[in-house]
């Protein structure tokens, strides 16, 4: 199952860590965020991803074109047409990558717009944001998703802020989808997507400024097409800076929780 990946946006809540790249490519530790959770959904055999590209679109594909320099010592021989000479190369991925510039100024329902041309014939893909790290079960939410058999499942996890609410019924149906509530209880959306295909009828190719979390989400919601996986283990957003440390302490102590592939 393809795996999209939102890595468009400016991040502009995280300025001042490093400006100088996008928010996905912002380090926990060695790697970027977008390696955590693309390694995430490649421990669970997932390993055909969608990039959607925008803001500094091409740090991210710079970075995956020098992949081996950027995690690897490596010596250059001038002397021997610039012969590069890797010392503990260690290349641990097998990803397909396809790298889809979505747009600088897009939002995020047009972004997985533009990619439908890349989800080909499949039924189903997984989708989440360049941003949050989690220690879901990437398949346990898959076969959830096909037990419910509806157009969108969103996981739903209860953090530590409000972001958007998500209210269901005992069945796990979404019946109200709010974004950003000033005040709320319950669970919120994670991100962690499994989506049918179906899902692009709820998207307007002709606009760039179609954000998922409103409109379409909620018109989903309104059809009784979208379900919720609860998810009660760890999930973080890189939003701060408190985020940025918190991230790499877990990281740099071996305590990360969404580090399942070690």
């Amino acid at each position: 199952m393809k795996v999209v990946i939102l890595c468009g946006g400016k991040g502009t809540r995280i300025r001042g860590i490093d400006d100088d790249v996008p928010k996905p490519l912002i380090p926990i530790g060695k790697y970027p965020v977008l390696w955590h959770i693309m390694n995430t959904y490649a421990y669970y055999g997932h390993n055909e991803f969608i990039l959607c590209l925008g803001y500094k679109g091409i740090a991210i594909k710079n970075y995956f074109l020098n992949y081996q320099t950027m995690v690897s010592d490596y010596a250059s021989d001038y002397e021997n047409d610039g012969k590069i000479e890797y010392d503990n190369l260690n290349i641990e991925i097998d990803w397909k990558i396809t790298h889809a510039e979505t747009g600088l100024e897009s939002l995020t329902g047009s972004r997985i717009k533009k990619i439908e041309q890349y989800i080909g014939e499949d039924e189903a893909f997984l989708l989440t944001y360049g941003d949050g790290v989690s220690d879901i079960n990437i398949n346990e939410l898959i076969s959830f998703h096909h037990d419910k058999a509806r157009i969108m499942t969103v996981s739903g996890v209860r953090p530590p802020s409000r972001f958007g609410e998500l209210n269901y019924d005992q069945n796990s149906i979404i019946t109200e989808f709010n974004e950003k509530p000033q005040a709320t209880e319950g669970r919120i959306s994670g991100g962690f997507f499994v989506c049918q295909r179906e899902i692009f009828n709820y998207l307007d190719s002709k606009r760039d400024d179609e954000i998922l979390e409103t409109t379409p989400m909620q018109n989903i919601t309104s059809d009784k097409e979208m379900a919720m996986y609860p998810h009660d283990g760890f999930w973080q957003c890189m939003d701060t800076y408190r985020d940025y440390k918190l991230l790499n302490e877990l990281y740099a102590n071996e305590t990360a929780p969404w580090v399942v592939w070690d």
